[in-house]
C-alpha cells in the first residue's frame, strides 16, 4: 500500500512555484547533510587525535586518565550524530545495525534468555491455514542484572542420642573474614575490587549500596578491607619476594599523600612500584608487580623496598638509584641500573612542542629509529634480541652520541636544549645497557604503567588516612594490579583467595594463591 498522490496543479505557474519549494527543500536537506558529515568528521578527527594520547606520558602523548570526561562527550556527540543521520535514512540504520551485531562478546558464563516473539495471528491470511516456520531472525542485546542483595542463613542443628543421652554433636560454625560480622568473602571481594580495581571511594560504594536499602556506612566498609587486608598480607609477602628473586625488575615511585594529624593537612609520602615482566623476551615467568610504601623517597627508603636485591634494576635516572647501585656494589649482590631512554627522549619532546627546535626534532627522530627496531624484536629470545641491537641499534646509538657532544658544543650552556644534551651524555652507559643483554628493554614504560593505577586510585582517594592505611592500600593494589597483567578478575580472586584464607590454607601453599597460578588452577577446573 503507498500513500495517494495528490494530484498536480493544472497551473503552470503553480507547477513552478511548486517545483522551486521542491528544489529549495532538496537544497535544505543535502545543505544540512553536509553539515552534519562535516561535523561528524570534525569529531571523529578529534576523537582520534585523544585518542593517539591513550598510552599516557609514557610515549609523550596525553594522559588517559585525564582524558576520560572529553572522551565520553566526544563519543556522546558522535553517537547521538548518528542516531539522528540513521532516523533519516532508513539504510544508514540497516547498514550500522549489521554493523553493531558483530560488537561486543558474551562472557562465558552469561546465563541465556531465549524470547519467541511469533505474529498476533499465525493463520494464513489467505486460507487461514496453519502456518509452518520456514526461518528465524535472531538478534543479541546482552543486559545487566541490577546488584542482589542476598541473606544466606546458616543453621547448625544440635543432634542428641536419644538411646543413651549422652552425645550431644553439633557442625563447628565456620569462621568468617569479619567474625561475627555480616559479609561474606564474596562481598568483602567486592568492595576490595570497587575499591582497588575501579577507584571507587568507600563513601559512594556506600550511597549506592544504600540505593539497594542496604544501610552500611563508610567506616564499616573500611573495617571490612582492614579484615581483608590482614588475611592477604602473607600472599603479599610472598609475592614481594618472588619478584625480588628475578634477575631484572623494573622500579619507579609516586607520591603517597598520607594524612598527618598533627599539622591538619597531607605528608608527602611515598610509593614504590616494583615489576617483573619477561614477556617482551619470551620469558616463561608470569609478570607481577608489588607496590611498597615508604614515608620518604630518598635511597634509604629504596634499600628498604629493594632489600638485598641484586641484578639489573630499570629505573630513571633519579639519583637516589645510583647510590643504592654504589651501595650495592660492595656487596654481594650487586645493582646494575638501566636507564629510560624514554626519560631522555621526553626532554627533547617538550622542547620541540614549544616551536621551532631542529636539534631536539632531530633527536627524536634519531631516537625513533630505536624504537622502531625495539618493536621489530619485541618478542625474541634474549640473544636475538642482543644480536639485532649489536648490529642495527649500536651504531645509531654510537652516532647520536657523536653528534650530541657536537651539538652540545654550539648551544648555549644555559640553555634547555644543552640541559637536555647533558643529561643524555651523563647517564649515557646505563641508557645503552640494553645494548648488550637482551632481556633489558629500552625504556622503563613498564613500571610506568604499572604505577598509574596508584596515581588514579589517588586522584579518587585524595590521600590515605594513616601510615597503615596506606601499606593496606599497597598490599591490595599489588594482588589487584598482578591479577590484571594475568588476566584474572581481582572480584573472583579475592571471592575464592579470602575464603581459603580464612579456612585454614596452609601457609607452605602459598605460591598456589598466586594470581597466575590460581588462574591456571582455574583453567583446569573449566
Amino acid at each position: 500500500m503507498t500513500d495517494a498522490i495528490s494530484p498536480l496543479p493544472t497551473d503552470v505557474g503553480a507547477l513552478q512555484a511548486l517545483l522551486q519549494a521542491a528544489w529549495a527543500e532538496r537544497d535544505a536537506e543535502r545543505a544540512a547533510k553536509v553539515e552534519a558529515i562535516e561535523q561528524n568528521e570534525n569529531l571523529r578527527h578529534l576523537l582520534a587525535r585523544l585518542q593517539r594520547g591513550e598510552f599516557g606520558r609514557s610515549s609523550e602523548k596525553l594522559d588517559p586518565d585525564q582524558l576520560g570526561l572529553a572522551l565520553e562527550d566526544i563519543e556522546t556527540a558522535l553517537a547521538k550524530a548518528d542516531a539522528e543521520a540513521e532516523k533519516a535514512d532508513p539504510a544508514l540504520a540497516e547498514t550500522n545495525t549489521r554493523k553493531r551485531r558483530a560488537r561486543g562478546l558474551t562472557p562465558k558464563d552469561a546465563e541465556e534468555i531465549h524470547n519467541t516473539l511469533l505474529p498476533e495471528d499465525c493463520a494464513c491470511p489467505h486460507c487461514r491455514a496453519e502456518m509452518a516456520v520456514i526461518g528465524e531472525d535472531v538478534s543479541r542485546r546482552i543486559d545487566i542484572v541490577p546488584l542482589k542483595v542476598r541473606v544466606i542463613f546458616t543453621h547448625r542443628p544440635i543432634l542428641a542420642c536419644r538411646a543413651c543421652k549422652e552425645a550431644v554433636v553439633q557442625a563447628p560454625a565456620p569462621k568468617h573474614i569479619v567474625p561475627g560480622g555480616l559479609p561474606t568473602e564474596a562481598f568483602v571481594a567486592r568492595v576490595l575490587a570497587s575499591k582497588y580495581a575501579m577507584h571507587l571511594p568507600l563513601y559512594r560504594l556506600a550511597q549506592m549500596l544504600g540505593a539497594r536499602g542496604l544501610a552500611i556506612d563508610r567506616s564499616t566498609l573500611a573495617q571490612w578491607v582492614g579484615f581483608a587486608a590482614a588475611e592477604i598480607w602473607l600472599i603479599y609477602s610472598r609475592l614481594q619476594r618472588i619478584i625480588l628473586a628475578a634477575p631484572k625488575i623494573f622500579v619507579d615511585e609516586t607520591i603517597a599523600p598520607v594524612l598527618d594529624p598533627g599539622r591538619g593537612k597531607t605528608r608527602r609520602d611515598y610509593f614504590w612500584s616494583v615489576a617483573r615482566d619477561d614477556r617482551p623476551w619470551g620469558g616463561t615467568e608470569p609478570p607481577a608487580v608489588f607496590y611498597a610504601y615508604t614515608p620518604g623517597r630518598g635511597a634509604k627508603h629504596g634499600q628498604e623496598v629493594l632489600r638485598s636485591y641484586g641484578g639489573i634494576v630499570q629505573c630513571d635516572a633519579y639519583a637516589a638509584y645510583q647510590t643504592m647501585a654504589t651501595k650495592a656494589a660492595h656487596t654481594n649482590a650487586p645493582i646494575a641500573l638501566a636507564y629510560c631512554m624514554a626519560h631522555f627522549r621526553r626532554r627533547f619532546y617538550d622542547l620541540a612542542k614549544t616551536g621551532a627546535a631542529p636539534i631536539a626534532e632531530e633527536a627524536l627522530r634519531r631516537i625513533a629509529q630505536l624504537y622502531k627496531i625495539e618493536s621489530d624484536i619485541n618478542g625474541s629470545s634474549p640473544d636475538q634480541r642482543r644480536d639485532a641491537r649489536q648490529v642495527k641499534s649500536r651504531p645509531i646509538c654510537e652516532e647520536l652520541k657523536t653528534w650530541l657532544e657536537h651539538r652540545l658544543l654550539e648551544v648555549s650552556g644555559k640553555g634547555k636544549v644543552a640541559e637536555s644534551i647533558r643529561y643524555g651524555l651523563s647517564h649515557w652507559e646505563g641508557l645503552t645497557r640494553f645494548l648488550d643483554d637482551g632481556r633489558i628493554e629500552i625504556d622503563n614504560n613498564t613500571a610506568e604503567r604499572t604505577i598509574r593505577p596508584i596515581c588514579l586510585g589517588r586522584k579518587n582517594h585524595l590521600f590515605a588516612g594513616s601510615p597503615d592505611g596506606a601499606e593496606n592500600w599497597a598490599a591490595i593494589a599489588s594482588l589487584v594490579e598482578t591479577c590484571k597483567l594475568n588476566g584474572v578478575d581481582p572480584e573472583a580472586y579475592f571471592t575464592d583467595v579470602l575464603t581459603k584464607l580464612v579456612g585454614g590454607w596452609p601457609p607452605e601453599q602459598l605460591d598456589d594463591l598466586m594470581p597466575w597460578a590460581w588462574a591456571k588452577a582455574r583453567a583446569a577446573l573449566n
